[in-house]
């Protein structure tokens, strides 16, 4: 895939997006349903590498990026995503001066609210193909569960879950994969 593809792409998913997970609807559009260089399978597993990694969130797309280019795909995600963090500057200038503006107060309100339909719409096939059968849908509604009703931190869950996970696959339950 060409550098300057995937650059491109990644910065309209980085420059659409507000924080590391929103772009995923985007790029899964671009990446796994319009130009077929991921699957969802792909696109799953860089959210993992992404999710167990330090750093932030949005680190996920350095790994799509590797899986649709290798190293060069890799070294374009890394600018797609730096050039927003240099671009928000001045919009933080513009909004710190005008937070008061009513205009602007709903202008942000409907882009959290956006964000999160357009997050959702996203989530739904990457579940699809993740959670395979009864043990992976139990796991997830228990860890939907604690992540809703206690404060434990999400990496615990996470951990949970992938131990659950793992003890189904060795005491012989093959059908995870």
């Amino acid at each position: 895939m060409n550098f300057l593809i995937i650059y491109l792409l990644l910065l309209k998913a980085a420059l659409s997006s507000f924080s590391g997970l929103a772009a995923l609807p985007i790029v899964r559009n671009d990446f796994v349903v319009k130009r077929h260089l991921l699957t969802d399978h792909q696109l799953n597993t860089a959210l993992v590498v992404g999710r167990s990694t330090p750093g932030p969130k949005g680190l996920y797309l350095i790994a799509v990026g590797y899986f649709a280019g290798g190293t060069p795909g890799a070294i374009a995600a890394w600018l797609a995503i730096v050039t927003p963090a240099l671009l928000v500057i001045p919009l933080l200038m513009f909004a710190k001066k005008n937070i008061e503006n009513p205009r602007v107060k709903r202008a942000l309100r409907a882009v959290v609210v956006a964000s999160a339909g357009v997050s959702l719409s996203a989530t739904l096939p990457l579940s699809a193909d993740a959670l395979r059968n009864v043990p992976l849908y139990g796991i997830a509604a228990i860890s939907l569960v604690l992540l809703i009703a206690t404060t434990w931190d999400t990496l615990w869950v996470m951990l949970g879950a992938a131990l659950a996970s793992l003890s189904l696959m060795l005491s012989g339950f093959d059908h995870l994969a």
